[in-house]
């Protein structure tokens, strides 16, 4: 039964590559690359849109749904609504791409591509994306409730969760550190800079926070956005990490990364060496990429991106 498992696994790794198009429409990539481009403002969206794709049964495409008579959207699941953004982008791509090759370019593959391309826009790694995913047939708004991530998650609670989906807990650092583009909504850290019992946090950093997120809250309190880094927002670079060794991380399961816990020195490395971080950031957005893909006859191309069809 082990060997029948090991040789399923191989089969399903090799039908994902790098050159997967090459033949059948060799200008995708350059064509999503010139509309991520256009869009640096949503670099952080279009990276975030790939992993909470890629941990909600695999890079799939299926957070791209929309609701049907047969499922529910994720896109209205508790950590994406009101969250997740660039959907709009991603089916600008899907349109010029099905320009050129019709029917042929799954939506799960221009998520991956546009990550990488979004991740380089704004001065982050870029790297060789593996292709080849096909499309989900349907979306899945419970797990995406359940398996993703949350801003009050403990480091072991963070662990546990990129230990299901095969990332080590360096990986899971080094994922984190694209929240040095990233925005929160104020809901999302009003108790960290409020708490003033916390000793982990800066007292100037969070009661300069609290200019912007009201300690009132309301729908219109709860969305207002902040930067994550306050000093480069717009520069993939190291100083996310930075941030969180003078207890200025913003969100609580930025901080976790950096409290006394056992990935401390992963933080300490990436905010000495810029290089480490970066490269360490394009394994780990690769190994993810990895999770849980449909291929060969598995899914679908969706035309659309936003439906079944």
């Amino acid at each position: 039964m082990m060997l029948v498992v090991l040789v399923l696994g191989t089969t399903c790794e090799a039908q994902l590559s790098s050159t997967f198009y090459d033949n059948t429409c060799p200008t995708a990539l350059s064509t999503i690359r010139t509309v991520i481009r256009k869009e640096r403002r949503m670099a952080a969206s279009l990276i975030r849109l790939h992993f909470h794709d890629c941990f909600v049964h695999g890079c799939d495409a299926s957070i791209l749904l929309d609701d049907s008579s047969t499922f529910e959207s994720e896109k209205t699941a508790g950590p994406n609504v009101n969250s997740v953004r660039g959907y709009n982008v991603i089916d600008q791509a899907k349109t010029e791409v099905e320009k050129i090759c019709p029917g042929v370019v799954s939506c799960a593959d221009i998520l991956a591509v546009a990550a990488r391309d979004a991740s380089f826009s704004v001065g982050g790694p870029s790297w060789t994306v593996k292709l080849g995913r096909r499309d989900s047939t349907s979306a899945y708004k419970q797990l995406a409730s359940s398996d993703l991530p949350s801003f009050r998650d403990s480091l072991q609670v963070l662990i546990d969760r990129f230990d299901t989906k095969g990332l080590s807990p360096r990986d899971m650092v080094a994922l984190s550190g694209s929240h040095t583009i990233g925005q929160a909504q104020c809901f999302t850290f009003r108790d960290r800079i409020y708490n003033n019992n916390s000793s982990d946090i800066e007292v100037g950093f969070a009661t300069k926070r609290q200019g912007s997120c009201p300690l009132a809250s309301s729908p219109s309190n709860d969305q207002k956005l902040a930067p994550l880094d306050l000093v480069t927002p717009n520069s993939f670079d190291n100083n996310y990490f930075k941030n969180l060794i003078q207890k200025k991380g913003l969100l609580p399961s930025d901080q976790v990364l950096y409290n006394g816990g056992s990935t401390d020195n992963v933080v300490l490395e990436y905010s000495k060496n810029p290089t480490t971080f970066k490269s360490d950031f394009a394994s780990a957005m690769i190994k993810m990429g990895d999770i849980e893909p449909l291929v060969g006859s598995a899914g679908i191309v969706r035309r659309i991106c936003s439906t079944i069809n």
